[in-house]
């Protein structure tokens, strides 16, 4: 089904923008915000169905520049561990 919806010029812009980003086109990444704010009425229940969720969601691969996530998540809890209080 087709929808027409009128944007302010700033949102559409700053969709577009993200959009390009993420390489994809406005309307896919549109489908894809509207997806994800929409309530699921399926619960998460194991590790598959939560990684199955994030890959609907766009979440797997969205961050191309990190190659190794293991030493980022090391890096990232032990920042968090001993920053200053």
């Amino acid at each position: 089904m087709s929808q027409i919806v009128e944007l302010p010029d700033d949102l559409a812009d700053a969709l577009t923008d993200e959009a390009s980003r993420l390489g994809l086109s406005l309307p896919e990444y549109a489908v894809q915000l509207l997806a994800a704010a929409r309530p699921s009425a399926s619960t998460v229940r194991s590790g598959a169905d939560l990684v199955a969720f994030w890959q609907a969601a766009g979440l797997v691969g969205s961050r191309p520049e990190i190659a190794d996530s293991q030493s980022v998540a090391r890096r990232l809890r032990d920042q968090a561990q001993y920053r200053d209080e």
